[in-house]
């Protein structure tokens, strides 16, 4: 297209703002007693043409774009090794630093290096430490290190000379079909390979139109339709080809030879130092034409572009408002789309994932991805809701059976959406499914006395706890196989362990259920499940409450305890099933007691006084970096179940504290759980799947496993520093309520652009102020000492509220009519009409 043309179609941005237009689907047909017809959910699919950076596993430095009748091309920059080999996907170990990036693809940046990180400074010193305090370990140790830490130092020296680095930027244009970018070289002697071709092997052909490069296919939906790509960069390239496959481009790009075809295509560039490669690419249902916009231009467009990432999306500001900005790159990043059902979904780890994952995971990343883009967090949700049942499992659409935490924690997800959006198609779609769910989990209750075993998963290393999400956990190393009469078809056998967290979620999933029939006007679903919710909690007070310990534990069915504690003790809360006092002493007597759980890093998934802690590695008290570390390659002395800090439990244990009112409590963990999130963010660019749980582990902080760096649910830990800030209401109450302020946050911290039911909203909390935006415009202001304010609800003629404040706090309000309105509130909780 002329360049003026183009530039019209960027604009004086070059984002669109919510570029997304969305269409709707069908739900499934509804599960249990009679009511209003089930809706379609809000923005489960992406309207085409569109182009946007990423969404495809692990291709951080690519585009895809996908025209009408599905037809779907993938843009590639692939860097060149000092050896010669091509990075040009799965680029997991490559990624070095992420964002600042949105999830509709307004704007991306990444920087990916030729270091794959396989040798850090941190194994350096691990072994620098065996050689410093060489009586602390084994002869074999020492010798090992003698061996190896002169051979890793001249690789790492070695890999850091030969290093190239590239910063990747892209800006999607005002209509969604095209993109503006950008590579700049960080080192010299530079060499990218701009690769057009198709995301998953789809048929295609592309030529080469002078310096440019064109591309054409089927509509993969509709035949009849063809899809078009144009990629233009600002300079010729030093080499170009179309080739056979991929492989072939890569053999030539890496000095060897490579069958010409057309069913990929390589621009060649070698750039040195600090010079800038800047292309545009565009998909249309005709062939778009050439003379892209110059260089100037394009970098104009990325510049405007990065600046409405902060201005229009969310971010903060403070030691933990910050971590707003980290939460949205890392969302971002791991935005993928589904190119079965045609809309994106969040990636949920491994780095790749293998697609949407139906398990508790999911459940975590749909609550994330709410706070940076509701069309993104409907669209997962909505995924996981329309996907079948693997195979050899029980036939249920939705969250996997397998998990029986996967559909309490889907439902608490989806009831999430519905008070953040106060759309209750949201609820209407998932509800038949979370019925059944919820309908087969008896199958469990082994004496068939009301509470749920542990289901059996095999006397075997890594499953015997997967019912929760807990491969390993010790809890499980001893419960005993009891063949299962009936059922569901789910091949397990049932065991002889009353299971705590598992009775939580199931009362969790009861209770929520309650709470949607009640806003989708089923009043007898509605008064069933909050009978079965008041079951469970009277059942688990009398049966799994240890008095001599003042712990929930699970326990076998003759009547002895499971001792081991870890952090599902504190599961009950979650699922509103404490009474008062016990909340109090698992809070205040176990929670913040640093010889079990408290610390810089909290929460271990083993308590720190249970034998089971770190039992994995021996302890150094003289060692200046490591007190749990056995050799190198280790990267996980404190096991993952005998120590790790995981962010689902991290979560878990926040909302539950949060819940039962301990403000200062629930402020005190949210800000450590953000500050072991930020600390692997700013040491390495890493959101890993669980953390250290002693500071100054840097082997493990941030999970040197590659396969680790990228995991979604990591951003449930800086979550709830987030949501500490500025809240939904999940629990009791008014559902469009607010919840804000902190008392137990460090410094000042703000959170800005959180979109609920409509409005948009931002929150300043600090030691003496706490102000509350709407739409621009202030609508709370408490002064005098920090508070925490829940149930708001804001009306024409003020608000109403309850605070607890630190100190006399002066309270103002601006209602919806703009009068001022204010009051002295004393230290304390107090309940506000004003």
């Amino acid at each position: 297209m002329p360049r003026r043309g183009f530039l019209a179609t960027v604009g004086a941005t070059g984002v669109a703002g919510p570029a997304l237009a969305l269409t709707g689907s069908a739900a499934p047909a509804a599960a249990a007693e009679p009511g209003p017809a089930a809706a379609t959910l809000p923005y489960p699919t992406v309207q085409r043409p569109f182009a946007m950076p990423g969404v495809r596993e692990q291709d951080w430095t690519g585009a895809l774009f996908v025209a009408e009748g599905e037809s779907r091309f993938a843009l590639r920059v692939g860097l060149l090794t000092a050896q010669g080999e091509l990075v040009r996907e799965k680029m997991t170990n490559h990624l070095w630093r992420i964002g600042p990036m949105t999830p509709d693809g307004g704007y991306k940046e990444v920087r990916v290096s030729t270091d794959d990180r396989t040798v850090l400074p941190a194994h350096l010193e691990a072994l620098r430490e065996v050689l410093a305090h060489p009586g602390q370990w084994s002869e074999s140790a020492v010798a090992d290190a003698v061996v190896k830490l002169p051979q890793l130092e001249q690789k790492h020296a070695r890999v850091q000379e030969e290093k190239r680095t590239v910063r990747v930027r892209y800006a999607r244009t005002v209509d969604g079909a095209g993109l503006v970018g950008a590579v700049t070289a960080l080192d010299g002697d530079t060499t990218v390979v701009l690769e057009l071709g198709t995301p998953w092997g789809e048929p295609a052909s592309f030529a080469l139109d002078g310096r440019e490069v064109t591309g054409s296919a089927a509509g993969l939906t509709d035949s009849g339709r063809r899809g078009h790509v144009r990629l233009s960069p600002t300079e010729p390239a030093d080499s170009a080809g179309c080739y056979a496959s991929a492989a072939d481009l890569t053999a030539v790009a890496t000095g060897g030879t490579g069958t010409p075809g057309d069913a990929v295509a390589g621009l060649v560039h070698r750039l040195a130092k600090g010079q800038t490669l800047t292309f545009s690419a565009r998909v249309a249902a005709r062939p778009p034409q050439g003379d892209a916009p110059e260089a100037h231009d394009i970098e104009r467009t990325l510049a405007a572009a990065e600046a409405r990432v902060r201005g229009h999306h969310l971010t903060g500001s403070g030691p933990v408002g910050r971590a707003a900005d980290a939460v949205r790159d890392a969302l971002s990043l791991n935005t993928n789309y589904d190119k079965v059902n045609h809309r994106n979904y969040v990636m949920w780890g491994w780095g790749g994932g293998g697609g949407l994952f139906t398990g508790w995971d999911s459940a975590f990343d749909c609550v994330e991805a709410a706070l940076v883009s509701h069309p993104l967090a409907v669209q997962h949700e909505t995924d996981v809701f329309d996907a079948p049942a693997p195979p050899n499992q029980v036939p249920l659409r939705g969250p996997r059976y397998d998990q029986q935490n996967a559909g309490p924690m889907h439902a608490y997800a989806v009831w999430r959406l519905y008070t953040k959006l106060g759309d209750r198609t949201v609820l209407e779609q998932a509800y038949p499914a979370l019925v059944t769910f919820h309908d087969l989990l008896p199958e469990w209750d082994t004496d068939r006395d009301g509470l749920l075993e542990s289901p059996y998963f095999g006397d075997r290393v890594g499953g015997r706890g997967n019912h929760l999400g807990l491969d390993d956990s010790p809890v499980y190393a001893d419960y005993h196989r009891i063949a299962k009469q009936g059922g569901s078809g789910d091949s397990r056998d049932n065991t002889d362990l009353t299971d705590v967290a598992l009775n939580s979620y199931y009362a969790l999933l009861s209770e929520t259920l309650a709470k949607m029939a009640r806003v989708l006007g089923r009043p007898r679903d509605a008064e069933r499940f909050a009978a079965q919710h008041a079951t469970v909690k009277r059942l688990l007070n009398a049966r799994l409450w240890h008095p001599g310990k003042g712990l929930y534990l699970s326990r076998y069915l003759d009547g002895t305890w499971q001792e081991t504690v870890t952090p599902t003790v504190f599961y009950p809360l979650f699922a509103g099933l404490a009474t008062r006092e016990r909340a109090r002493v698992l809070v205040e007597e176990h929670l913040l007691n640093e010889d079990e759980f408290w610390g810089q890093y909290v929460i271990p998934s083993v308590a720190r006084d249970d034998p089971a802690y770190c039992a994995g590695g021996p302890v150094h008290p003289d060692s200046e970096h490591f007190k749990f570390f056995e050799r190198y390659g280790e990267n996980s002395a404190p096991e993952q179940w005998q120590g790790a800090a995981w962010p689902p439990m991290n979560f878990t244990v926040y909302d539950g504290v949060k819940r039962y009112g301990f403000d200062d409590a629930a402020g005190r963990f949210a800000a450590r759980s953000t500050a072991m999130y930020l600390d692997a963010w700013d040491a390495e660019g890493w959101f890993p799947e669980s953390f250290d749980p002693e500071p100054g582990q840097r082997v493990m902080s941030s999970a040197v496993d590659t396969a680790w760096r990228t995991y979604s649910w990591s951003n449930a830990m800086a979550v709830q520093g987030l949501h500490e800030l500025l809240s939904d209401n999940p629990w009791d109450g008014d559902p469009a309520a607010l919840l804000f302020g902190s008392l137990g946050l460090p410094g000042t911290n703000t959170v800005d652009n959180v979109v609920l039911r409509g409005h948009t909203y931002s929150v300043s909390a600090g030691p003496h102020r706490t102000t509350l935006v709407r739409d621009g415009r202030t609508v709370f202001r408490a002064t005098g000492a920090r508070v925490a304010v829940r149930d708001f609800l804001l009306r024409g003629a003020g608000a109403s509220f309850d605070i607890t404040a630190g100190g006399p706090v002066r309270v103002e309000v601006f209602g919806t009519d703009g009068r001022p309105r204010a009051r002295q509130v004393p230290a304390g909780r107090t309940h506000v009409d004003l």
